[in-house]
């Protein structure tokens, strides 16, 4: 299955939706797009899950990268997911206490 990444721009914040499978063959169209929005100087991200069917270990670790990024520029990297398939990764791995993970992008945004 393919990736799709797609960004847009809410006041400060900009939000990378992702829909598809994140692995090992396409967590690097993922890194690249939110290293190019650290580069362009956001560091207040929020990753939108919601149509995500499948992410491994790769992908977990294009986030947990990216997060530690942002955090060294006093940014954030908010997670949108509602999807119990993809919320049990983060729970196995106890990624789900290293992000702030939120069931809506309205929620995201506001957090």
């Amino acid at each position: 299955m393919e990736l799709s990444v797609t960004t847009s721009h809410h006041d400060d914040v900009s939000v990378v939706t992702v829909e598809g499978e994140v692995d090992v063959y396409t967590a690097a169209q993922l890194r690249q797009t939110l290293d190019q929005e650290i580069a362009d100087g956001h560091t207040r991200l929020v990753v939108d899950l919601d149509a995500v069917s499948f992410l491994d270990s790769t992908g977990l670790g294009v986030l947990v990268g990216r997060l530690k990024t942002v955090r060294n520029s006093s940014g954030w990297l908010r997670i949108v997911c509602t999807s119990d398939r993809i919320l049990r990764v983060f729970r196995i791995t106890g990624l789900d206490k290293v992000f702030g993970i939120h069931g809506t992008l309205d929620d995201a945004l506001g957090a």
